[in-house]
């Protein structure tokens, strides 16, 4: 593996300073998505739901169409019975016999008049599934066209960015790797946790960007001097003068208009 060249403090600074600028470059792009991924992804995940609602509610459909038919079936046993029932009593020989075969179909006649208010109510939960079906399907209509226009959106700015994020992508990863890991660590830790992942900043009307807190005349100079790479003592962010600042803008915005062709 070869042996990355060694860097002065200064090509360091340059360095951090050119990652920030197109790590910012980066945010600004997946910036102008704005929140289109995650609402894409709701939308996704509701017509998910809309369309398992609808699975179920048919599902129910078909079981509550097969007790319909064990009911009617029940219904028709029943029958047999009773008919079975009255042809022996035609052949009783005393009131016992009579009575207990009329107990009997007095029993079926209830199990049927049972059944039959199943039925009924079986017919009640049909009807309002397959409203509730209806409903669903027209408000999953309506979520499909709404993510379908979401999608559409989305599928513009990628088109127009993706070529561009990639490179910068790509050029984000070259520049890391020639630093050294200790900077790629610090670099990577303070940008993740600063406002608007900014850890490399220029000193700005005495202060480091971002912040209000005036830096010492002294630091100040030094910075200047780039003989040691330096943090803002509040936020924790690396610091680079304004001249320096100043040349990487300029060639990094050469690089950006460069990419975007």
């Amino acid at each position: 593996m070869a042996k990355k060249k060694e860097q002065t403090v200064e090509e360091k600074l340059r360095a951090l300073y050119d990652l920030q600028l197109v790590d910012s470059r980066i945010d600004e792009i997946k910036h102008m998505r704005g929140e289109l991924p995650l609402e894409v992804e709701d939308l996704e995940d509701e017509v998910a739901g809309l369309q398992k609602r609808i699975e179920k509610l048919e599902n129910d459909l078909v079981d509550i169409e097969e007790k319909v038919k064990n009911k009617k079936i029940a219904i028709d046993e029943s029958n047999q019975l009773i008919k079975r029932y009255k042809e022996q009593q035609d052949n009783v020989r005393n009131n016992r016999e009579f009575d207990a075969l009329s107990k009997e179909i007095e029993y079926q006649e209830l199990e049927i008049e049972l059944a039959e208010k199943h039925i009924k109510e079986f017919h009640a939960q049909t009807n309002h599934k397959q409203e509730v079906i209806e409903e669903t399907k027209a408000e999953l209509d309506e979520k499909q066209k709404h993510l379908d226009h979401k999608k559409s959106e989305l599928d513009d700015i990628l088109k127009d960015t993706e070529k561009e994020e990639k490179r910068l992508e790509e050029k984000s990863e070259e520049i890391k790797s020639n630093l050294e890991e200790r900077l790629q660590k610090a670099y990577d830790r303070i940008r993740n946790t600063v406002r608007n992942g900014q850890a490399v900043v220029t000193i700005e009307r005495g202060a480091s960007g971002g912040s209000f807190i005036t830096i010492p005349p002294q630091v100040q100079m030094e910075i200047a001097a780039r003989r040691k790479i330096m943090s803002d003592e509040h936020s924790g962010r690396i610091l680079v003068d304004e001249e320096l600042a100043g040349e990487e803008e300029d060639k990094m915005r050469e690089l950006f208009t460069s990419i975007e062709k």
